[in-house]
C-alpha cells in the first residue's frame, strides 16, 4: 500500500507495525511489515512520534510539544516517517 503524503492538518499515529527501541541518541524504529530500520536521531521527535496519536491533529501535536523554532524541522521528520510508513493517517 503507498504511504499517504504527509499533511500535518490530518491526525497522524505510529503504525502499529512498528516497535520503537530507546536509544542514548533517541530511538530505533523497526517496520516489521516492510521491514525498514530507522534512527529517529533526537528524543524530542520520539517523543513526538509516541504522542501523535493524543492530538487531533498532528499540527496540533507539533504546537504542543515541539519548540516554535523547531517546528519545521519536525514536521520534515514526519513526513519522512510518512513516506516511509512508519507513521500513518490515524
Amino acid at each position: 500500500m503507498a504511504p499517504d503524503a504527509f499533511d500535518p492538518a490530518r491526525p497522524w499515529r505510529l503504525s502499529p507495525e512498528v516497535s520503537l527501541r530507546d536509544e542514548p541518541f533517541g530511538a530505533l524504529a523497526y517496520h516489521h511489515g516492510n521491514r525498514r530500520l530507522v534512527f529517529l536521531k533526537s528524543t524530542g521527535l520520539v517523543a513526538l512520534v509516541r504522542r501523535l496519536g493524543e492530538f487531533a491533529t498532528a499540527g496540533d501535536a507539533l504546537g504542543e510539544l515541539v519548540a516554535p523554532g523547531e517546528r519545521v524541522r519536525y514536521a520534515r521528520a514526519l513526513a519522512t516517517l510518512a513516506a516511509g510508513e512508519l507513521i500513518g493517517v490515524g
